[in-house]
């Protein structure tokens, strides 16, 4: 049972717990008038959440915007929110054929599934709509890949993408019992932060507020993958994921999930031992 609590209302991009320069990037591409957005990652790991952020962050009263959802998890005044129905033939692909006859500006797709919502999704894109949407992959470059797979042309795909992130939720340190900690020497080492200076590490022992676990809330680390020009070429020479991620890293425009991590724990944000359960060292 998954269960969601309405009454925090949509986050906003500063709520979700991305650095400050990962907030400008996102701010920057949100911002164009078409192409596709991607967020990647597992069940649970607040894919939606996040597109709802974005969403917020770019709805206007001169902006048509639609989504198709299943089912629909927040409701956004000014927003048309569509829940697909399966018994009356209504899916992802009907849905969007459906709504693209209505002159949206923005299009949020639930999730990409197959190939011809992912199809149907590209050539939106292709034809001036901004499209949101979720699929399930480890990483930002997989969400490129996974859409070669369902047999969108690679050109295509270095067309109108903009940009991919991945996403974990991972929890964060209780504020009420927090206290100054020294991870063991063998765990920073293995996450490269045995020589960092001025590090905050710190962890919470636990009290009433916490249940006694330590943790309290959740906060995200995020991937984030914009599609530029070596990125562009990649894709169009079927270079895979792994491949994307290691040019990106290499070419300093890329901070993985691990990195985030790792930054979350050097601000005392939360733990290393929290860190290695969320993301693979």
């Amino acid at each position: 049972m998954r269960l969601l609590d309405m009454s925090t209302g949509v986050y906003t991009l500063d709520r979700l717990g991305m650095s400050v320069e990962d907030r400008e990037k996102m701010r920057s591409i949100i911002q164009r008038p078409y192409g596709m957005i991607l967020s990647t990652g597992p069940t649970g790991s607040g894919k939606s959440t996040s597109l709802y952020s974005i969403l917020q962050e770019i709805n206007r009263p001169d902006i048509n915007i639609i989504t198709l959802e299943d089912p629909v998890e927040y409701r956004v005044s000014k927003i048309r929110q569509i829940q697909l129905n399966r018994k009356a033939g209504m899916t992802f692909a009907s849905g969007l054929r459906s709504i693209l006859r209505q002159d949206p500006d923005v299009i949020m797709v639930g999730e990409i599934r197959d190939a011809e919502t992912a199809g149907i999704s590209t050539q939106a894109a292709l034809t001036g709509h901004r499209v949101l949407s979720t699929v399930h992959t480890n990483d930002a470059a997989g969400a490129i890949t996974r859409l070669i797979d369902m047999e969108i042309e690679p050109f295509l795909v270095a067309s109108v993408l903009l940009v991919s992130f991945a996403q974990r939720l991972i929890r964060t340190n209780c504020p009420y019992c927090i206290e100054p900690y020294r991870p063991h020497e063998e765990a920073l080492a293995a996450w490269g932060l045995d020589g960092v200076e001025n590090a905050s590490f710190q962890r919470s022992k636990g009290c009433p507020q916490c249940m006694n676990t330590g943790y309290r809330g959740r906060t995200g680390i995020f991937e984030i993958l914009i599609n530029d020009d070596m990125i562009h070429d990649m894709i169009v020479k079927e270079r895979t994921a792994q491949e994307i991620t290691r040019a990106a890293k290499e070419a300093g425009m890329l901070r993985t999930l691990r990195d985030d991590a790792a930054s979350k724990v050097v601000q005392g944000i939360t733990t290393l031992e929290e860190a290695a359960s969320t993301v693979m060292v």
